[in-house]
């Protein structure tokens, strides 16, 4: 009796291994999972409803009436009868008071004083030429004053003996493009001076000049204020023949100003 073959000899004669059966599209070991596709498909889903959505919309819109607007015209809305308010007062209302007289604003001539006999102001009134001409550069400061709206311009001036000379002037201006009296007020090119700011006053200022001395002649002092008030510029001078106290200018500057 023969020997029994080996279990793996047998294995191996009766069973023939079976040839994996070969692919065009997937290499050999595990195949992915296709997802592009359907990736693909829920994507464009999305867009036709989004699109179907909105037309959507516009149908049912396009069926609805149009909303009326409101009446751009407003009701008339009847006066109340009666009398009406009463116009503001000069002391309400700013303009009431510098559309008068505007030499009335001006502080009055003391007593015991005497008027310059070479004012330039007539019946308190200074004219563009007159005003213009009291200043340094007449024909350069004309041409100023009008393009800064001049409107007008009041004066008192008065003498106190032979000592201290004075001149107030309110300058009036038209403000349609042009803040005038604000420009005056501190356009001044002050030299040698002290100056102290005026109570009260956003832009006011007193100054004191240095003397000036000639041969033959007393020194001359000089002090000067400004300020401004709404369309009024004011000035104020004093010329003497001694010091000027920067008490006398100050009290004459605060009350002008209360004036306006």
């Amino acid at each position: 009796m023969a020997p029994a073959a080996p279990v793996d000899s047998v294995v191996s004669e009766s069973v023939e291994p079976v040839a994996p059966v070969p692919s065009d599209d997937v290499p050999s070991g595990t195949r992915p999972r296709r997802r592009g596709r359907t990736t693909l498909l829920i994507a464009t889903a999305a867009v036709l409803g989004l699109v179907a959505g909105t037309c959507a919309g516009y149908l049912v819109q396009a069926d609805r009436e149009p909303t009326k607007l409101p009446s751009l015209s407003q009701p008339v809305v009847a006066r109340a009868k009666g009398p009406g308010p009463e116009p503001l007062s000069a002391a309400q209302d700013h303009r009431v008071k510098t559309d008068g007289d505007l030499r009335k604003l001006l502080l009055p001539r003391p007593k015991g004083t005497k008027a310059l006999p070479w004012a330039p102001e007539e019946d308190g009134w200074l004219d563009l030429a007159r005003y213009a001409d009291t200043l340094s550069h007449a024909d350069r400061e004309f041409g100023g004053l009008v393009g800064s709206e001049f409107r007008r311009a009041a004066a008192v001036s008065w003498a106190v003996g032979d000592t201290y000379n004075t001149e107030i002037r309110l300058v009036q201006y038209r403000q349609e493009e042009n803040l005038g009296a604000a420009d005056r007020a501190s356009g001044w090119n002050v030299e040698d001076t002290s100056s102290w700011p005026v109570p009260g006053a956003g832009d006011g200022m007193v100054y004191l000049f240095k003397p000036e001395r000639k041969a033959g002649y007393l020194p001359l002092y000089k002090a000067q204020a400004s300020a401004s008030r709404g369309d009024i510029a004011m000035e104020i001078w004093i010329f003497g023949s001694k010091p000027i106290p920067k008490s006398k200018i100050m009290d004459l500057a605060e009350r002008q100003l209360e004036r306006l």
